[in-house]
């Protein structure tokens, strides 16, 4: 275990910077996870974590030791590639044994070491097998022993779930949580995928064209997003955003009125002037379909989503360029083209019959700047 440090970490090709000066800190025992669009930068940051890539300036401290100059094979951490990496001609006991026998490591440390990272993962029966007769869950666990084995300050995962099946990525997300709590390791994870990223991590950090966005905790970043980004790349399905001008404020609230209609109250600790131009950003879960004389905002459906246990609404409200999700409890079943009422329920119930402008609370942050107000609740 270890901890990490980055100050003012930067890297560039040629005259391209892709990871701009940033400052990070991953503490012992922590299990971090990198997050954003294609071409933010968060392999590039991995890799060049690892050594793979060469620091254009700042320090990459491990353990309080500055080790830009100290080669890849020497910092003391085991990468888990997207593409497994296995010699198909050695079997599996040799590929989890390779970097030990390279490292000139006595032969009866490597066949303890080797045949307890089996043990961990659960493919003892394999290690005579080769790479070409297991499946891409076994291949991958293959992957993560050969790291283990090698006992490393730090493990660093490169999309290491991106080849698998829909089954398998939930399997091995399960699994790769379970080997964290088991070994206590520090660990840092490379994503897309941002249910990997909330179900896995202690800490996100979502990156933007080689930017740091935010760090927090999966639910801080949930609940309190830094801006409209991060308000619209966490979650699933996205955030939602309506246009609107602020028309009062009183006692810590702020009221909007929407641009498709009704008006929405928010408490909020800091609040735009009144007639400002902002955006509300609401959470699918907080959309509801109802009815009644005060329910104010009219939407057509345009695509019902049935996913068993819940049910996705996409639905055309006027004002709005984007569709607006409803995220509703049950199996809803609702024709396209019918014309329903769109409210904003904090209490984030399926079907509610009350005012549009419904208050929303444990919003925790606002966000002003570029005229956006975010509501994260």
């Amino acid at each position: 275990m270890a901890r990490l440090n980055l100050n003012k970490l930067s890297k560039s090709f040629g005259a391209a910077e892709v990871l701009s000066p940033m400052d990070l800190d991953i503490a012992d025992g922590e299990f971090t996870v990198f997050v954003g669009p294609s071409g933010c930068g968060k392999s590039t940051l991995l890799r060049t974590i690892a050594g793979l890539e060469e620091a254009s300036g700042g320090d990459i401290n491990i353990d309080g030791v500055r080790v830009n100059d100290i080669d890849s094979s020497q910092r003391g951490l085991s990468m888990v590639f997207q593409n497994y990496a296995l010699y198909p001609h050695m079997t599996i006991f040799e590929n989890m044994a390779f970097g030990l026998r390279i490292a000139k490591t006595p032969k009866d440390e490597v066949d303890t070491r080797v045949r307890k990272a089996a043990g961990i993962l659960k493919i003892e029966h394999m290690l005579d097998r080769y790479p070409k007769t297991l499946s891409g869950g076994q291949r991958q666990r293959v992957a993560i022993g050969r790291a283990i084995v090698r006992d490393p300050k730090i493990f660093l995962f490169d999309e290491p779930l991106s080849n698998l099946d829909a089954e398998l990525r939930v399997q091995m997300r399960i699994e790769i949580a379970r080997l964290h709590e088991t070994l206590g390791a520090t660990m840092i994870y490379v994503t897309h995928d941002q249910v990997e990223a909330m179900t896995l991590a202690d800490k996100i950090v979502v990156l933007r064209d080689g930017r740091i966005e935010q760090v927090g905790s999966p639910l801080d970043l949930y609940n309190a997003p830094a801006n409209r980004f991060v308000a619209g790349f966490i979650g699933s399905p996205g955030m939602n955003f309506l246009d609107g001008s602020v028309e009062g404020q009183k006692n810590g609230t702020c009221r909007v009125a929407l641009a498709c209609g009704g008006t929405v109250t928010l408490p909020l600790r800091r609040a735009p002037s009144v007639g400002s131009a902002v955006t509300i950003g609401v959470r699918p879960e907080h959309v509801g379909l109802g009815g009644g004389e005060d329910a104010g905002i009219a939407a057509t459906v345009l695509l019902t989503e049935q996913l068993g246990d819940e049910t996705h609404v996409h639905l055309a409200v006027e004002g709005s360029a984007a569709a607006v999700v409803a995220q509703m409890r049950g199996q809803i079943k609702l024709r396209s083209g019918a014309g329903v009422t769109v409210t904003l329920d904090p209490a984030g119930s399926p079907v509610r019959r009350g005012r549009a402008g419904a208050a929303r609370r444990g919003c925790g942050r606002s966000d002003h700047r570029g005229g956006v107000l975010t509501c994260g609740c």
